[in-house]
């Protein structure tokens, strides 16, 4: 009799602990847009400052056409910090962003193995896995995205 009672009561409990928790879905879609932003807002920054010099980087790692190559990433990446912000065209732009991590991971830091102290492919992978969750989860309801859904 006791155990059934404390049994009820610690699924009580956990399904008012659940229930609590859940109020704060949203929040996580925003924090991962946020921080991707500020993570992209740099790197976007310094391909624009140095073309010159990001080209003649990319042509070191022997990228394809290094200068197009530089332009669709510095591009993407700062549409990228401006649309994850506002939470517009979250799922859309993801996807490229996406690619320009799987390149960043294949391309420069994979041979560095994983760790990020070492340059490996740590934080680009983090950064991927935010955004296959952006792309599948949208980008919550402290958004334009879900503004523009809800009219």
């Amino acid at each position: 009799m006791v155990i059934n009672q404390n049994k009820t009561q610690m699924r009580r409990r956990y399904n008012n602990y659940a229930s609590a928790v859940s109020r704060l879905k949203n929040l996580p879609v925003l924090f991962f847009r946020l921080i991707l932003a500020y993570g992209f807002y740099q790197p976007a920054i310094s391909k624009w400052q140095n073309l010159e010099g990001t080209i003649q980087g990319f042509t070191s790692m022997n990228m394809p056409v290094p200068a197009v190559s530089v332009f669709l990433t510095a591009a993407t990446e700062l549409l990228g910090v401006i649309l994850l912000t506002l939470g517009l065209g979250t799922r859309i732009i993801a996807f490229p962003l996406m690619i320009v991590m799987l390149v960043a991971i294949f391309g420069v830091h994979l041979s560095n193995g994983f760790a990020a102290a070492n340059n490996g492919f740590e934080i680009p992978l983090y950064y991927f896995l935010m955004l296959f969750a952006l792309m599948v989860y949208g980008s919550g309801k402290i958004s334009i995205d879900y503004l523009i859904s809800k009219k």
